[in-house]
């Protein structure tokens, strides 16, 4: 009887000894990395004249990836400059009337000046200097006379040249440059298709650091914060591969455990979303599953163990 309750108590204690070490084994949460995706459009409209990118290429940013054809945008910019000139010409006219008029002004005044001093001087009349005032009044609404017909002119320029500088807009944005550094995830076009406004191109995305979506319980909240390290592990064949990762942001509300993460019992629970930033050394792919550790033994440079 001794015997049979010795055996007892080691079961017991075997039990209890498995159960811990299983949950030692469990990582602390279970995800998938992502990437901020990119999708480029076409900003203009035309026939794809170049388009020099295949998927899974690294781009620069500022990387010359193709061009539009701007032709019909070069000839609208030729027929708005040649209709400025035009325009230009008669606002020319108008002004030399106005520089005339301004002389004729200048002139009378320089009289009215020396009739008044012959006044002062008893040797000039009322007359001479109600004359000259008559003649400086009639110059000053000529003067306001050609300006009114000037403006609707120089309205007209400032309206060719806003024309002007939005066809050299449209031209600058044929011209297609690969906004951020990444890699090219989908191509979208090829050269000589018909493009237009607002039509994706390509999607690109920087794989240098990837991100990882966990899932955590309320529970280990407590043991998590922003900027943390943490283990972030991978399957590597029959092992596991450990990269380091940083905690860069967590959810402020709960939400329910996505369906891919846990089992159907465990899908009522509601969990709370973390995002890690791991750096990328080749291995890592878009939707590829990994564990995060919070306790974790020291890492290798985030080389494999």
């Amino acid at each position: 009887m001794k015997i049979t309750k010795n055996i007892f108590v080691l079961l017991i204690a075997a039990v209890v000894f498995i159960s811990c070490n299983s949950n030692s084994d469990l990582a602390d949460g279970y995800g998938n990395f992502e990437a901020i995706e990119t999708i480029i459009s076409a900003e203009s409209n035309g026939k794809l004249l170049q388009f020099n990118i295949e998927e899974g290429q690294t781009l620069k940013k500022n990387a010359l990836v193709g061009y539009i054809d701007t032709i019909q945008l070069a000839l609208k910019k030729e027929q708005l400059i040649a209709s400025k000139n035009v325009i230009s010409s008669k606002s020319k006219g108008v002004l030399s009337q106005i520089k005339v008029l301004k002389s004729q002004l200048k002139t009378a005044t320089v009289s009215k000046k020396r009739i008044e001093n012959l006044i002062a001087a008893n040797a000039g009349t009322q007359k001479q200097l109600d004359d000259i005032d008559g003649k400086i009044d009639m110059i000053n609404n000529q003067i306001i006379s050609v300006e009114t017909q000037n403006a609707p002119i120089v309205n007209e320029l400032k309206s060719i040249d806003v024309q002007v500088k939005q066809i050299e807009d449209q031209i600058n944005k044929s011209i297609l440059k690969n906004p951020v550094n990444g890699t090219v995830l989908v191509k979208y076009t090829e050269p000589n298709e018909v493009t237009a406004f607002g039509k994706p191109l390509y999607k690109i995305a920087d794989l240098s650091t990837i991100l990882l979506r966990v899932y955590v319980s309320e529970t280990q909240l407590a043991d998590i914060k922003i900027g943390q390290e943490v283990t972030v592990k991978i399957d590597s064949g029959n092992d596991m591969k450990n990269y380091n990762g940083i905690i860069t942001w967590i959810a402020s509300e709960a939400e329910f455990t996505p369906k891919i993460i846990q089992t159907k019992e465990e899908r009522v629970n509601l969990v709370y979303a973390v995002k890690i930033n791991v750096k990328n050394d080749g291995s890592l792919k878009i939707g590829m599953p990994a564990e995060m550790w919070i306790l974790s033994p020291t890492l290798s440079n985030g080389k494999g163990e």
